[in-house]
């Protein structure tokens, strides 16, 4: 059984145009203005599923629409055994067309909001990682789809290297290296709740390393005649 041929309500192409052209200006009146940050991959590690060095080198500003108009989603602040968590959560919705016009035209290999990459948002001068993107929110009205919602997550900063050409993006963790840092000392002033020293001073009345270090780079085993 085959739908009406007079009614051609999933693929007429001036209405899947007209709903994309509200949808982009609905996000450019209740939107707010974001950078969409790239991630380059430079040593994965297939083992640990991970990549220590990765590189942010490419900012697009990009409009988008905060879903979570309550406020950030998630678990929010809390207080673990690793000390003060904060797990804030926020899903950005943005125009497919957007996105091509301001990213895809620029780099032809990223043809959708790619998982690890982030959304830095001035308004409140925070960085978000994206964890999944959900292309199908809005469920094809026409025959089309507009958007792609964004799940993302409060970015946790390891020495990870911005190098977008954008001063307030590639700055903002300055304060926060350690991948520099060549003495324990140094690395105590920049990171407050850093422990290191303590336990270097408790090992050393448990374990002797005088004679011979295990962890050391340098060990040398005595030889026998």
């Amino acid at each position: 059984m085959a739908t009406n041929v007079y009614f051609q309500n999933y693929n007429y192409f001036n209405e899947q145009q007209l709903i994309d052209d509200l949808v982009i200006e609905s996000i450019q009146i209740y939107g707010v203005d974001t950078f969409y940050v790239t991630r380059t991959v430079e040593n994965f590690d297939n083992i640990l599923n991970e990549d220590d060095v990765s590189i942010f080198n490419t900012a697009y500003p990009v409009e988008v629409y905060v879903k979570s108009v309550d406020g950030f989603e998630g678990e929010g602040d809390f207080l673990s055994k690793f000390g003060l968590q904060i797990r804030d959560q926020a899903t950005f919705t943005v125009a497919m067309r957007t996105f091509e016009r301001y990213v895809t035209n620029d780099n032809n290999a990223i043809t959708r909001p790619k998982e690890g990459d982030l959304v830095y948002m001035p308004m409140n001068d925070k960085f978000f990682k994206i964890m999944y993107v959900e292309h199908e929110s809005v469920f094809y009205q026409t025959g089309s789809l507009q958007t792609y919602d964004m799940k993302c997550e409060l970015f946790e900063y390891s020495n990870e290297r911005f190098e977008t050409g954008i001063d307030v993006i590639d700055q903002h963790y300055d304060n926060n290296q350690t991948s520099s840092i060549e003495d324990l000392q140094t690395l105590s002033n920049t990171d407050l709740i850093a422990k290191n020293i303590f336990y270097e001073e408790e090992g050393q009345d448990i374990i002797d390393f005088s004679e011979s270090d295990p962890f050391s780079e340098d060990i040398t085993f005595p030889t026998t005649n």
